[in-house]
């Protein structure tokens, strides 16, 4: 089966097996993207209750991003040559049994290595989800359900925090990993319904594990780089892996323009709109990364809160997600991308400012609940239009390359914000435990991060067209449509290089 075509042209979304493939597809990527936001919640009690620094916090978050990360190309391109539905099964598998190694770890260091292995078995769910959607459903039916994907998935990662902070306060913080295992059992049942999909042409490739592994030096350089520099790492053991990982980092895109058939073609910048999608994405997640890194903690330290507590504060962002994610996605049908992904992003940064007035004494909901609820609308108005439109820009032979690109851009968003943001605010060591220290640096990161979401703003407003005289809006199928988005090139055939 080719990529981008089911049995018979595709399913139907209304379908009851068009039903089983979102189910799968949202429960996959939801795990993953929980494990990205559940652990922000727990950050005290693991620093209380593992006698740790918060530089063993950030990795205990960032060994996670690392790994995924590094590794989300490669699993993009694994699935479309022997299979996105079994690629998405060993993905589900490793994920549970990694998940079940966290909820046993005695200390920081098993943990985090725990938590390293759980990132490659999120590498090979993750792109594979959103892949399947796309090669599963009929043309008409795929706009609306990558707007369900995105919806439904959002809302995985947000409730991430209320859960966490049920787990937390109830059976301990390890169940927030444990968790995964019964929810891998779900995804396994339902994979049973979902057809499998591949590129056809991808069989005729080599894996790039030359590339996979200077992109994950790249990382783990920096990261290693930023996460030192805000502990009690040394001056010249903070610069050096900093130098390496920008080394392995230009050496990667050396072997990238060499390769035949590399992890990431770099012609797929060709596009314009390829290209500004992602750099979007890069501001837009680590600016959702950063506030939701630094909230939970502002409010259990600074306002005394508990983790239950802490995580029913984002609560609304869960269900603005849930209820305007979907409707999201038809305005760009209807009226193109441009709108919402300016809008939303503004939106966003508004929120983002208005948690300033979550100082010591603010009260849930004059000043927390405001903040939190504009957040949300924002989030919503952006995510399933800017999934919509990074598809959209690459054909459809390369949609698991294209998802696989796109949420390495926003894991790797969400690693350098956890890894710099402490230093760009001044925080470091047991700082985190210290109410008067942690306030001011998280005034900080909110004006940071708000700044990042205009910055997203104005990237959709200058490379994203708005609506042209030539709109499609009336063929049910304009976040796809080429000519609707603006895509200034022609989308690379499989397999194609510039030249060739």
């Amino acid at each position: 089966m080719s990529a981008g075509a089911g049995p018979d042209s595709g399913v139907a979304l209304a379908s009851a097996r068009g039903r089983w493939v979102l189910a799968c597809a949202v429960l996959a990527s939801g795990m993953a993207m929980l494990d990205g936001t559940v652990v922000n919640v727990a950050l005290p009690t693991l620093g209380r209750d593992l006698h740790t620094s918060l530089s063993s916090l950030q990795w205990v978050v960032n060994a996670y991003m690392l790994t995924l990360s590094a590794l989300l190309l490669l699993g993009g391109a694994l699935g479309d040559r022997v299979g996105r539905r079994r690629t998405l099964v060993v993905g589900v598998v490793w994920f549970a049994a990694a998940s079940a190694l966290c909820g046993v770890a005695q200390d920081a260091g098993t943990l985090i290595a725990a938590r390293a292995l759980q990132g490659i078995g999120g590498a090979l769910l993750t792109p594979g989800s959103l892949a399947l959607v796309r090669a599963s459903y009929r043309p008409e039916d795929q706009a609306r359900a990558v707007g369900a994907w995105s919806g439904l998935g959002g809302v995985a990662g947000a409730v991430g925090p209320f859960l966490g902070g049920w787990l937390i306060d109830g059976p301990g913080w390890r169940w927030i990993f444990l968790i995964n295992v019964p929810l891998a059992a779900l995804v396994l049942i339902a994979v049973r319904h979902v057809p499998e999909s591949r590129d056809e042409t991808a069989a005729q490739q080599r894996f790039d594990v030359p590339g996979a592994c200077l992109a994950a030096l790249f990382l783990a350089g920096i990261s290693f780089s930023l996460i030192g520099a805000s502990g009690d790492t040394s001056a010249s053991g903070a610069v050096l892996p900093g130098v390496l990982g920008l080394a392995a980092g230009a050496a990667f895109l050396v072997v990238e323009h060499r390769r035949r058939h590399p992890m990431l073609p770099l012609e797929l910048f060709r596009s314009r709109l390829f290209t500004a999608a992602n750099v979007m994405t890069l501001c837009l997640y680590s600016a959702i990364g950063g506030i939701l890194f630094m909230l939970p903690v502002q409010l259990q330290t600074t306002l005394g809160y508990d983790a239950l507590q802490a995580g029913t504060a984002t609560l609304p962002i869960t269900i603005l997600m849930l209820l305007l994610s979907a409707a999201a996605g038809d305005l760009a049908r209807r009226l193109g991308p441009r709108l919402p992904l300016v809008a939303g992003p503004l939106v966003a940064a508004a929120g983002v400012l208005l948690m300033l007035r979550v100082r010591p004494g603010a009260a849930y909901v004059t000043e927390v609940l405001p903040a939190v609820v504009v957040l949300g609308l924002g989030m919503s108005l952006f995510v399933a239009p800017l999934t919509a439109t990074v598809l959209a820009s690459v054909d459809a032979g390369h949609a698991g390359l294209a998802s696989g690109v796109n949420n390495t851009a926003a894991r790797i968003a969400q690693l350098l914000v956890v890894a710099g943001l402490p230093l760009a605010v001044g925080l470091s060591g047991t700082a985190y435990a210290d109410p008067g220290a942690l306030d001011s640096a998280f005034g900080k990161a909110a004006v940071g991060c708000a700044g990042l979401f205009v910055l997203a703003a104005v990237a959709a407003a200058v490379f994203v067209r708005p609506r042209p005289a030539d709109w499609h809006g009336d063929h049910g199928n304009a976040p796809q449509c080429k000519t609707c988005l603006g895509v200034e090139s022609p989308p690379l055939e499989p397999g194609s290089r510039a030249g060739e």
